[in-house]
Protein backbone atom coordinates (compact mmCIF):
# COMPACT_ATOMS: atom_id res chain seq x y z
CA UNK A 1 0.00 0.00 0.00
CA UNK A 2 2.28 2.65 0.96
CA UNK A 3 4.63 1.86 -2.67
CA UNK A 4 1.31 2.28 -4.36
CA UNK A 5 0.65 5.54 -2.52
CA UNK A 6 4.16 7.09 -3.41
CA UNK A 7 3.42 5.99 -6.85
CA UNK A 8 0.12 7.76 -7.13
CA UNK A 9 1.37 10.68 -5.01
CA UNK A 10 4.60 10.83 -7.62
CA UNK A 11 2.39 10.69 -10.38
CA UNK A 12 0.01 13.73 -9.29
CA UNK A 13 2.78 16.07 -8.58
CA UNK A 14 4.55 15.56 -11.75
CA UNK A 15 1.03 16.93 -13.03
CA UNK A 16 0.76 19.54 -10.08
CA UNK A 17 4.08 21.02 -11.22
CA UNK A 18 2.33 22.62 -14.25
CA UNK A 19 0.29 24.97 -11.84
CA UNK A 20 3.26 25.46 -9.90
CA UNK A 21 2.31 24.27 -6.54
CA UNK A 22 4.06 21.80 -4.22
CA UNK A 23 2.04 18.58 -2.85
CA UNK A 24 1.92 19.83 0.52
CA UNK A 25 0.19 23.06 -0.91
CA UNK A 26 -2.14 21.05 -3.29
CA UNK A 27 -3.11 19.17 0.54
CA UNK A 28 -3.69 22.48 2.07
CA UNK A 29 -5.92 23.83 -0.58
CA UNK A 30 -7.78 19.83 -0.53
CA UNK A 31 -8.74 20.33 2.75
CA UNK A 32 -9.32 23.86 2.69
CA UNK A 33 -11.87 23.11 -0.36
CA UNK A 34 -13.68 20.87 1.92
CA UNK A 35 -13.64 23.00 5.57
CA UNK A 36 -13.36 26.46 4.31
CA UNK A 37 -13.37 29.05 7.47
CA UNK A 38 -11.43 26.89 9.29
CA UNK A 39 -9.04 28.35 11.81
CA UNK A 40 -5.63 27.34 11.06
CA UNK A 41 -4.74 25.32 13.92
CA UNK A 42 -7.40 23.05 13.60
CA UNK A 43 -6.17 22.75 9.92
CA UNK A 44 -2.50 21.59 10.74
CA UNK A 45 -4.23 19.11 13.37
CA UNK A 46 -6.32 17.60 10.57
CA UNK A 47 -3.10 18.02 7.99
CA UNK A 48 -1.18 15.91 11.00
CA UNK A 49 1.72 19.01 10.44
CA UNK A 50 3.20 21.56 12.64
CA UNK A 51 1.42 24.87 12.59
CA UNK A 52 4.76 27.15 11.96
CA UNK A 53 4.68 24.22 8.80
CA UNK A 54 0.87 25.26 7.84
CA UNK A 55 1.98 29.02 8.69
CA UNK A 56 4.69 28.73 5.81
CA UNK A 57 2.33 27.36 3.53
CA UNK A 58 -0.65 29.35 4.07
CA UNK A 59 2.02 32.69 3.31
CA UNK A 60 3.08 31.06 0.16
CA UNK A 61 -0.48 30.62 -1.02
CA UNK A 62 -1.67 34.33 0.30
CA UNK A 63 1.20 35.17 -1.71
CA UNK A 64 -0.44 34.03 -4.58
CA UNK A 65 -3.78 34.98 -4.14
CA UNK A 66 -5.22 31.99 -3.36
CA UNK A 67 -5.98 32.41 0.11
CA UNK A 68 -7.00 34.65 2.72
CA UNK A 69 -6.93 34.81 6.50
CA UNK A 70 -9.55 36.45 8.26
CA UNK A 71 -9.16 37.10 12.12
CA UNK A 72 -11.05 34.87 14.43
CA UNK A 73 -13.97 36.48 15.81
CA UNK A 74 -13.82 34.34 18.92
CA UNK A 75 -9.87 34.66 19.60
CA UNK A 76 -8.00 37.36 17.97
CA UNK A 77 -4.84 35.38 18.17
CA UNK A 78 -6.33 33.13 15.80
CA UNK A 79 -6.88 33.63 12.19
CA UNK A 80 -9.46 31.51 9.93
CA UNK A 81 -8.90 30.25 6.38
CA UNK A 82 -10.88 31.18 2.93
CA UNK A 83 -10.32 30.44 -0.34
CA UNK A 84 -10.23 33.11 -2.79
CA UNK A 85 -12.47 33.06 -5.84
CA UNK A 86 -8.96 32.91 -8.01
CA UNK A 87 -8.40 29.37 -6.70
CA UNK A 88 -11.86 27.63 -8.35
CA UNK A 89 -9.92 27.19 -11.85
CA UNK A 90 -6.81 25.56 -10.09
CA UNK A 91 -9.31 23.34 -8.11
CA UNK A 92 -11.25 22.16 -11.09
CA UNK A 93 -7.87 21.72 -12.07
CA UNK A 94 -6.73 19.40 -9.38
CA UNK A 95 -9.95 17.19 -9.51
CA UNK A 96 -8.99 16.54 -13.24
CA UNK A 97 -5.40 15.44 -12.40
CA UNK A 98 -7.12 13.17 -9.67
CA UNK A 99 -9.75 11.53 -11.74
CA UNK A 100 -6.64 11.29 -14.77
CA UNK A 101 -4.69 9.99 -12.00
CA UNK A 102 -7.06 7.40 -10.66
CA UNK A 103 -7.76 6.05 -14.45
CA UNK A 104 -4.32 5.54 -15.04
CA UNK A 105 -4.19 3.10 -11.74
CA UNK A 106 -7.13 1.37 -12.08
CA UNK A 107 -6.81 1.11 -15.97
CA UNK A 108 -7.28 -2.47 -16.23
CA UNK A 109 -9.07 -3.08 -13.36
CA UNK A 110 -12.73 -3.56 -13.96
CA UNK A 111 -15.33 -1.28 -12.06
CA UNK A 112 -16.63 -3.66 -10.25
CA UNK A 113 -13.10 -4.90 -9.03
CA UNK A 114 -12.42 -1.34 -8.76
CA UNK A 115 -15.27 -0.70 -6.30
CA UNK A 116 -14.69 -3.84 -4.44
CA UNK A 117 -10.74 -2.27 -4.13
CA UNK A 118 -11.76 1.23 -2.96
CA UNK A 119 -14.54 -0.94 -0.70
CA UNK A 120 -12.00 -2.80 1.39
CA UNK A 121 -9.49 -0.25 1.56
CA UNK A 122 -12.16 2.03 2.90
CA UNK A 123 -12.70 -1.19 5.38
CA UNK A 124 -9.11 -1.65 6.46
CA UNK A 125 -9.03 2.45 7.02
CA UNK A 126 -12.34 1.68 9.68
CA UNK A 127 -10.79 -1.07 11.04
CA UNK A 128 -7.84 0.91 11.91
CA UNK A 129 -9.27 4.29 13.03
CA UNK A 130 -11.31 2.09 15.70
CA UNK A 131 -8.54 0.27 16.94
CA UNK A 132 -6.67 4.20 17.09
CA UNK A 133 -9.24 5.29 18.93
CA UNK A 134 -9.94 2.41 21.43
CA UNK A 135 -6.69 2.24 22.38
CA UNK A 136 -6.67 6.09 23.03
CA UNK A 137 -9.62 5.64 25.16
CA UNK A 138 -8.38 2.88 26.91
CA UNK A 139 -5.02 4.39 27.58
CA UNK A 140 -7.38 7.96 28.83
CA UNK A 141 -9.04 5.43 30.77
CA UNK A 142 -5.66 3.94 32.27
CA UNK A 143 -4.60 7.35 33.08
CA UNK A 144 -7.40 8.23 34.85
CA UNK A 145 -7.31 5.03 36.78
CA UNK A 146 -3.49 5.92 38.20
CA UNK A 147 -4.83 9.42 39.02
CA UNK A 148 -7.77 7.70 41.15
CA UNK A 149 -5.78 5.37 42.43
CA UNK A 150 -3.48 7.83 44.10
CA UNK A 151 -5.87 9.35 45.81
CA UNK A 152 -6.37 6.57 48.47
CA UNK A 153 -2.79 6.91 49.88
Amino acid sequence: MGDVSRLLRKRFDMRARELGLTRAQWRVLARLRRREGINQRDLAEILEIENITLTRHIDRLEEKGLVERRRDPADRRAWNLYLNAKVQPILDRMREFSEMTRAEALGDISDADSERLIDQLLLIKSNMLELEQSEAKDSAQGVELEAGGTHGL
